[in-house]
C-alpha cells in the first residue's frame, strides 16, 4: 500500500472505508458530480489530480463514483487504490466511438470484451491473455439497458493508447500498422474503440474483482466516411442510467 502523510492513498486520496463496495469509474472528473445526484446523500469525498470520488447510498448500500482521467495508466490507479480501500465491483461509464455500422450515436454499448491495442495491461498479464468483463456486470447492465428501452449492443470494444492514431492515423509514421489492424478490428465485428476497458478488464482480473462497461456511443467514423446517417450525441444520461440501473440489479442480487 502507498499512502500519502495523512493516511490517504497516494494517488486519489480516498481513505481505507471511504467507498463502497461498487463504484461507477467515469473518465471526466467533471461527471462525477452528475452521477453522484443519483445517489442518496451524497458525499464529495476527495479532489486529486484526475481522481474526483463521491460516495453515498443505493438502495440503502454504500455506492461510490471516481474518475479516472483518460487511458488505461490512470484507469489502473484508480482501480488498484480503490481495490484497497474496499471495493470490489466496477463499472466503467464513459463514451466511445462506434466502428461496426449498426453501432450509431446515441446507442449504448455493453462491452464483453477488449481489444489489448494499448500498453497499461501487458504490464499486468501475457498479451495472450484475454480482457474480458465481467459476466455478471455484464449480465446487470444488459438487464438495465433492456429496461430503459436503451438501443443497445453487446460485443467486443477495441482500447489505444493514442486518440489521434485512431482518428487521424494516416499522419503517423507506423500507418500501415494502425490502419491495417483497424480493418482487421473491423472485421472481426469489433462494436467501437475507447481507452480504457482493456486496462481495467485485465487489472480486475488481476485482482480478483469485478469489472464491466458501458458507453455512450458519439458519432461512428465508418458510417461518415460511407455517407450514412452519423447522429453526434454527447449527453451520457443514458449511459449513467444504464449503468445506475446495474448497480441497482446487482445490490438486489446481492443483498
Amino acid at each position: 500500500m502507498l499512502y500519502s502523510d495523512n493516511g490517504r492513498f497516494y494517488h486519489i486520496q480516498v481513505a481505507e472505508g471511504e467507498v463502497g463496495r461498487y463504484v461507477i469509474l467515469p473518465g471526466d472528473p467533471k461527471r462525477c458530480v452528475k452521477i453522484a445526484q443519483y445517489f442518496d446523500d451524497p458525499v464529495k469525498i476527495a479532489d486529486s489530480r484526475e481522481f474526483v470520488t463521491y460516495t453515498g447510498t443505493l438502495d440503502g448500500v454504500k455506492v461510490s463514483v471516481t474518475s479516472t482521467g483518460i487511458g488505461g495508466p490512470s484507469a489502473s490507479i484508480a482501480m488498484e487504490e480503490l481495490v484497497q480501500a474496499g471495493a470490489d465491483t466496477f463499472i466503467r461509464v464513459g463514451t466511445c466511438g462506434g466502428m461496426d455500422l449498426d453501432v450509431k450515436g446515441g446507442d449504448i454499448v455493453i462491452a464483453t470484451g477488449a481489444i489489448r491495442m494499448e500498453g497499461t495491461s501487458r504490464e499486468y498479464a501475457p498479451i495472450e491473455y484475454p480482457a474480458v468483463a465481467d459476466y455478471e456486470v455484464v449480465n446487470a447492465l444488459v438487464s438495465s439497458a433492456k429496461k430503459l428501452g436503451a438501443p443497445y449492443h453487446t460485443g467486443v470494444v477495441e482500447c489505444k493508447d493514442s486518440f489521434y492514431g485512431q482518428h487521424s492515423p494516416e499522419t503517423k509514421p507506423v500507418s500501415y500498422e494502425l490502419l491495417n489492424k483497424w480493418e482487421a478490428w473491423l472485421r472481426m465485428g469489433c462494436k467501437a474503440s475507447e481507452m480504457e476497458s482493456a486496462a481495467l478488464f485485465i487489472v480486475a482480473n488481476s485482482l480478483k474483482v469485478r469489472c464491466g462497461s458501458a458507453f455512450l456511443v458519439v458519432a461512428n467514423q465508418e458510417r461518415q466516411k460511407r455517407g450514412m446517417d452519423n447522429p453526434l450525441v454527447h449527453d451520457t444520461d443514458l449511459a449513467v442510467r444504464v449503468g445506475i440501473g446495474a448497480l441497482r440489479n446487482l445490490i438486489a442480487a446481492e443483498k
